[in-house]
Order: structure tokens, then sequence, then C-alpha cells
């Protein structure tokens, strides 16, 4: 038992050099710097280790990625609740928007290649944070638009504008744009007032977001109202 959780403690303790030391290469010189090569001599390593602990580059890349995002999540995580959701949907934007400003090496990695289908961890953990938003503000019928539709558009405007300003020299960046992208997304998604002009919409968008916490309908039963209220707001 000894030599089994001495073992762990070594595969822990290669398992974070590697990781800090592909972090360092990636801020210092970008993804390319993060060659299996480099990484093995920063951490101290032989080559196969690498791909013992995480399978391939990839695999080594989604750790790094996520060891870069974890203060920036559990920031966003912490965000104290407010009585306004839309609210606290600015704040979370205008926190992604200053992620991707201040690491831009990681938030490429992060979101510079999606892959159909496939996320990594950390992005999924983000994804995960918007939609729980976007589920609090359909939960106070103010959302127009399906949940779904609403957290795509959402990440998809953010991800640009912050792309775009990274692209900026530091001097010419406006951070102008990045308001007038929030408030034209929170505009399209959200209404003012609760059930707002469309009462049928928002009173399906607000069903919809509370049907898992209905107990007194089956799971067969849940699919099919679900499929009627997707439909409705559609």
């Amino acid at each position: 038992m000894s030599v089994t959780i001495a073992n762990m403690a070594d595969l822990r303790s290669s398992r974070e050099r590697i990781v800090e030391a592909a972090a360092a290469l990636l801020t210092e010189g970008g993804r390319e710097a993060v060659s299996t090569r480099a990484v093995s001599a920063a951490a101290g390593v032989q080559a196969p280790t690498i791909y013992r602990l995480f399978g391939d580059k990839r695999g080594l890349l989604d750790a790094v990625a996520g060891h870069g995002f974890a203060a920036y999540l559990r920031s966003k995580t912490a965000l104290e609740k407010t009585a306004d959701p839309v609210e606290d949907l600015r704040r979370g934007w205008d926190l992604h928007v200053g992620f991707g400003l201040e690491n831009p090496a990681y938030y490429a990695l992060i979101y510079g290649e999606p892959r159909p289908g496939a996320k990594s961890p950390a992005a999924r953990d983000a994804a995960a944070i918007l939609e729980n938003q976007v589920r609090r503000i359909a939960e106070a019928g103010r959302l127009r638009v399906s949940e779904e539709r609403a957290a795509h558009l959402i990440h998809s405007a953010g991800a640009g504008i912050t792309f775009e300003l990274i692209s900026l020299p530091p001097e010419r960046r406006d951070m102008e744009l990045s308001r007038l992208a929030r408030e034209s997304v929170i505009a399209a998604v959200t209404t003012e007032k609760p059930m707002a002009s469309d009462g049928t919409t928002g009173h399906a968008i607000a069903l919809r977001a509370a049907l898992p916490r209905i107990d007194a309908l089956s799971a067969g039963e849940k699919a099919l109202l679900a499929e009627w209220l997707d439909r409705m707001v559609d």
C-alpha cells in the first residue's frame, strides 16, 4: 500500500512539474514553443512520462489550458449572485473578455481551435457557468429565445470580440467595442421586464428552464413537454 501511495505521489509531482513547465513555455513563446522535447527538458522528465500521464500532446495542452483557466474559473464561480441575473451576465462577460486580454496565449489555446463535438475540460466548465447564468435569466422570465440559442450567441459574440481586441495593439484597443457588443447581445436575448410583450413565449421559456426540477412528471413526460416547449419557443 505504501509503495502505491508513493507512486501516486510521484506521478502527481511529475504531472504538476510537466504542466507548470508547459504553461511557462506557452506564456513565453506561444503554442509552438510547447513541444514534447522542450517540455521534457524543462520539467526534467522523459518524453514517455508525458504520454503516460496525458495520453498525447492534445491531452497535455488541455491540462495546460485547465491550469491557466483555473484562476479565471474560480473568480467567475465566486462572483456573488445578485437579484438581477442579467446584470450578473454583464459581469461574467466583462470577466471573460478581461481574461482573454490578460492571458492571450491561454485564451487562444482554449478557444482558438474549435473541435466539433469536443471541448477542453476548461472550456466545458466555462460553458456550464454561462449556461447556468442563462438559465437564471430564463427562470426570471426575461429570456426571449431558447437557452441553447442564447448561450451560443453570447459565447460566440464574446469570443469574437475578445479575439478582435487581442489582435489589436494595446494602445489601439477600444473597450467600448466590448460594451457595445455586450449590450447588443443582451438586447437580442433578454427582455427588460419579465414576460415582456410576448407572454406566451416568456412563460414557455421559464417553464422549460424549471422543467428539470419538476418531480410530478416522469422522465418520458418531461422529454415530451420539453419538445413541445422548444417548438413553442422556436
